[in-house]
């Protein structure tokens, strides 16, 4: 199956662009990458709108079983088509239609309705704000903390290795860059044990460690442990993310005239 792919994965180092590029690998996919430079906007132009209209990463493109190319934007779609499409053995899913497949579309949107966005906000308010909101910082943060706590006592009452049971899938990879990136957005992972053990035997994958480093080194976990490093970095990317949202809001003005 894997000769018959012809994709090519356009990401960044983030929780969501990581999501993608760790599934490709577990699944032994061959696939290109193209990094974009969010500092530079590249997710803007043209030619990467005609890809995804929304302008955001990751996306994929593929040739599609009737011979043309097909494009894929969006994680958790992306993620159901290459299960879908190449894990025909249900290495990282489950047959459509059973109860585990069922379960594991509830996590998967778990994390793209609730983990993702909540703590995307949090992560705004705590490091790229050009000013310190406290009651942004609060939603967020506590929003964060309380999902976590479902994922936390789930994992705790299945007494399972993973989301579903004792497979890794794709639940447990789109969650994955998130949790580990929970210091980031100033939450605490020592307080959720039972997601604590998860995601260190999540780290211990091989194949995730391999392509959580796609397109640039992983390097978070250090970042974590170096308040300093961890300032500076903030401050570099909070220039990027206020020129990015002054951008969208001219742009927005001047459709509104």
């Amino acid at each position: 199956m894997a000769s018959d792919s012809d994709i090519h994965l356009y990401t960044a180092q983030t929780p969501n662009g990581i999501k993608i590029s760790i599934l490709l690998e577990e699944l032994g996919l061959p696939y290109q990458t193209t990094k974009l430079e969010f500092s530079k906007s590249t997710q803007k132009e043209p030619w990467f709108l005609e890809i995804n209209p929304n302008g955001r990463i990751p996306a994929i493109t593929d040739k599609f079983t009737d011979g043309k190319p097909i494009r894929l934007f969006e994680s958790g779609s992306i993620m159901q088509y290459l299960v879908a499409r190449y894990d025909k053995d249900h290495k990282f899913s489950f047959p459509p239609g059973s109860r585990e497949f069922l379960e594991m579309n509830n996590w998967l949107f778990f994390m793209n309705a609730g983990v993702g966005p909540m703590q995307g906000q949090a992560n705004h308010f705590t490091r790229y704000a050009p000013e310190h909101i406290e009651y942004g910082v609060n939603r967020y943060q506590n929003e964060t903390r309380r999902l976590y706590g479902v994922l936390d006592k789930h994992l705790a009452d299945t007494k399972a290795e993973y989301l579903v049971g004792n497979k890794c899938t794709i639940a447990d990879i789109s969650h994955w860059g998130w949790v580990s990136a929970a210091g980031w957005a100033g939450v605490n992972l020592d307080d959720f044990p039972h997601l604590k053990k998860w995601e260190e035997r999540m780290w211990a994958r091989p194949a995730l460690k391999k392509g959580a480093n796609v397109p640039d080194p992983y390097k978070l976990k250090e970042l974590l442990q170096d308040k300093e490093k961890m300032d500076r970095h903030a401050a570099e990317a909070r220039n990027w993310v206020q020129q990015g949202m002054k951008e969208d809001a001219e742009k927005n003005a001047a459709r509104s005239k």
